[in-house]
Parts: structure tokens; sequence; C-alpha cells
């Protein structure tokens, strides 16, 4: 299950009741041991050199752990107790440059600004520009603010030990931290108390997603999913948001589009019934879910689409998911009423911004806060995109995204986002339950972005909406 995001005082917490509980530190420490030894040994291969940077604490520890599970890799370990003596060691070991190196100087417990030494060893490690594995957290970050205490390394990748610190989450941390990952199950007894708000999803969290089907199911109980997109110079937002939508397999899919790019369109994707908007189309009477947004770009577009897009929203009574050009005109729209249906919001920051009449810094830095005041004001269940993308409504646990990478920061992931989601919610079993079918949604379009920039980096958006829900 997802696990909460704790603070410095919350881990020491649950430290000590496992303590309590009779577990042996040691105990912990072997099982992180070998956890990491499995990460190291996926990132590299069996004939690389690791250098292994293991300071005073649990951190080296656990880096040391780590160590006789490493197979046939070269492997060397400096104990870092003085950095100014062990500088030249560092040094004489990253030339030349090892495949990775881990990083087990400082944890948790580092509270107190860094000596000059300190701050030249780790300016050093960042220089080399290697990719560094740090063990809990970057050396160096205070894990409460995300600032760090004079200097911080640059991770490629940080393995966090039982749940996500607060400061790993921040804006400020995230070059810092590289791709965030929990090594759970350590030995850690019990779930730990947390007063955060977000939850740090977790690959088992969707254990049985999408829902097994009846064998008796036929398409008129799965849905019909409804996309209004696409304009002349953007009909690709049509194409990708339609087709990622069918890789949901709701029952029906119908696709309206403005006259000037029906036939791009409709030539496609074959398995929609693509039709020349219009108002109150006959299509939207049978709609269990409608998707807005993708590709509505053009100056030109059909007089009466935006007023269109309006009226559902306040009247439609299945589930609406509003995305892309479509959220500008939610902007200072009255909300006096509640939506007749569920409704759910897909703003990356700027345009997140643009919702709240705020700036993009703002959005960032208080991504949550931005969550929150986003779902009031439009009654609604918001997926706040970006690094960690975060879903949630008004009230209740926010779940962090865990899964994709840089790789997803290019034109058109969105619209196959907003496809796949729609093409989910579209579905009656999964509308009882929008917010886990929203998370997934989110998780399962960065896990195929995974896959994908696993087997190469040229991958397009094209192949994320031919690749998910695989």
């Amino acid at each position: 299950m997802s696990v909460p995001v704790l603070s410095v005082a919350e881990m020491r917490a649950w430290e000590q009741a496992t303590w309590a509980a009779g577990v042996r530190e040691s105990d912990v420490i072997a099982s992180v041991g070998l956890q990491l030894a499995a990460a190291i040994r996926a990132a590299t291969s069996e004939t690389d050199r690791v250098l292994v940077l293991a300071g005073l604490g649990n951190n080296g520890a656990d880096a040391r752990a780590a160590v006789a599970h490493l197979g046939s890799r070269l492997v060397e370990e400096i104990e870092v107790h003085d950095p100014i003596a062990d500088l030249p060691k560092l040094r004489v070991s990253l030339s030349p440059r090892p495949a990775l190196v881990v990083d087990g100087l400082f944890g948790i417990g580092l509270n107190r600004p860094l000596n000059e030494g300190w701050v030249g060893f780790i300016e050093t490690l960042n220089q080399a520009r290697v990719r560094v594995l740090s063990v809990d957290m970057p050396s160096g970050l205070n894990a409460d603010t995300g600032g760090h205490w004079g200097a911080v390394v640059h991770a490629w990748q940080t393995l966090t030990v039982g749940a996500p610190k607060v400061g790993l989450l921040q804006r400020s941390a995230w070059r810092a931290v590289g791709r965030l990952e929990v090594l759970r199950e350590v030995g850690l007894a019990g779930k730990p108390a947390s007063q955060d708000e977000r939850e740090w999803v977790l690959p088992e969290d969707f254990a049985g997603w999408p829902p097994l089907r009846e064998i008796s199911s036929n398409k008129g109980d799965l849905g019909r999913l409804v996309v209004i997109a696409g304009s002349m110079g953007y009909a690709g937002a049509a194409i990708l948001s339609a087709r990622s939508g069918a890789r949901a397999r709701p029952g029906l899919l119908a696709v309206l589009v403005p006259e000037t790019v029906h036939g791009v369109v409709s030539g496609a994707v074959p398995s929609a019934m693509v039709h020349p908007f219009e108002s109150r189309h006959a299509v939207l009477d049978r709609a269990t879910a409608v998707l807005a947004g993708p590709g509505l770009a053009a100056p030109d577009l059909p007089a009466d689409l935006r007023s269109e897009v309006l009226r559902l929203w306040h009247e439609f009574p299945g589930g609406m998911i509003v995305d892309a050009s479509a959220l500008a005109w939610l902007a200072n729209m009255p909300m006096t009423v509640e939506p007749a249906g569920v409704r759910i919001l897909t703003p990356h920051p700027g345009e997140a911004a643009r919702l709240l009449e705020s700036t993009v810094a703002e959005v960032q830095n208080d991504r949550v806060g931005t969550l929150r005041a986003l779902a009031v004001r439009y009654r609604s269940l918001v997926v706040l995109k970006g690094h960690q993308t975060l879903t949630g409504g008004s009230v209740g646990p926010i779940q962090v995204n865990s899964s994709g990478n840089p790789g997803l920061a290019q034109g058109g992931t969105g619209d196959v986002l907003a496809g796949y989601l729609a093409g989910l919610v579209a579905q009656p079993g999964m509308m009882a339950s929008p917010k886990p079918a929203a998370a997934y949604a989110v998780w399962e379009h960065g896990r195929t972005a995974d896959r994908l920039e696993s087997a190469r980096h040229n991958w397009t958006a094209e192949d994320l909406a031919a690749s998910i829900g695989a």
C-alpha cells in the first residue's frame, strides 16, 4: 500500500517503535543492504566499477552492507572519516570514471552546516558528473526543508528507506534527489504516524488494475467516451487523446472535432466514431464520460464549441475531464452550483497558475496548496501534472506519483494521459472510484514512459499512446 510522507521526527519515532518491538537495528541494515545491492546490480553490468562512499553513521553502514552482494563488479570502498584527508582518495577513484558512485555519507541525522572540508568533498563529487546513487538522502540535504547544509550531492537516483521524507519532495530538492524510489520492506514495524497530507504511490497499490471484466460483458456495459478535441494545426492532440482513450477500452468511443480536421482524425482513429462538432450532438446523450480540451487551440473554432463545453461542465451527469485549452475557459466562471457529475481537471503548472490567477513559481513552491485550491474553487478532482504528479481533491490524502521520467517532457504526452484517464472513467465500474482511477492512470502513464525509456531514448508521444495500458 502507499506510504505516508514523514518528517525527521516521525521517521525517528518509527525507528524507535521498531526497536521497542524487538527488531534489531542490524537486521534492518542488512535488509537495506540487500535491496540497495539489487538496485546497484540493476544499474550496472557485471564488469563495471562501483565506488562506495561510506560515512560514519547508519547511511555508511547501509552502503557497506550492500558490498558483499555485488557479484563480480569491481567495488572500491572509501571509508570517509575526514573529508580533507580523504579528498585525494576520492579524486584518484573518480579517474577513470566509475560506472556508479554510492553515496552513503550522511542521512537524516545531519542537522548542522557542513564545514569547508565536507563542502569541498561534495563539490568534487558533483563536478565529476558521474552517476550517483544516494542512500536514503542525498548527502547534505535537509530532510525536513529540502534545503541543504552548505552543499548537497546531486544524485541520479535516491533510494530512501521506509518512506519518503518531506524534504525529498520539495521543489528545491528535485535536482539533488534525482529519481526517488522507496526501499519499503526493510523490517521496520507497523505503519508510521504522519501529519503530512501526501501519500507516496507504490506499484502494488495498483494490483488488479484495471479491474477484470465480467465474462459476459458487451460493449454496452463498458461505457461510452466522447472526446471533444482538435482544430486546424492541432489535429494530433485529438488523435493522441482518442487513441489512448481507446487503449483504456471503454465500450464505445466517439470523437467530436471541428469540420476542418474531421478527415484527418477520422482516418487516424478507425476504432472511433468521428463526427463534425455540433452542440448537443446525439452521441452526448448516451455518453458516460466526456474529455474536452486537447487541441482546441486554433482561433477558428466553431462559435458554439466553448459554450457547449461549459454547458457540459454544469449539466453533464457523467464524468468529465477538462484538459489543455478548455481549462482556460473555466477560469473566472462562477462556480455557484455543484456540477452534475464527477469533474477532473488535469492542469500543468502554467494552466494551474492561470486558473488561480497565480504564477508558475507560486504553484511549484506550494503544489499541495495549489491542488487544494483548485479542487475547492472548481469542485473537482485535480491531477496537477509535472514532476511527482499529484492527484487529490479538496479533502483526503493526496497521491504523489512515483513513476515517469524526463522523457515525458515533450508535446503530446499530456494528451495521452487525458485520453487514457477519460477512457477509464467512462467505464461504470470505475466511475464510482474516480480518484483511484485517476491515480492509476497517472501511474500507468509514467510506468509506460519508464518502459519506453529503458528500451530507447528517442521514443515519442505516438509511442506512448500505442503502449499505454500494456
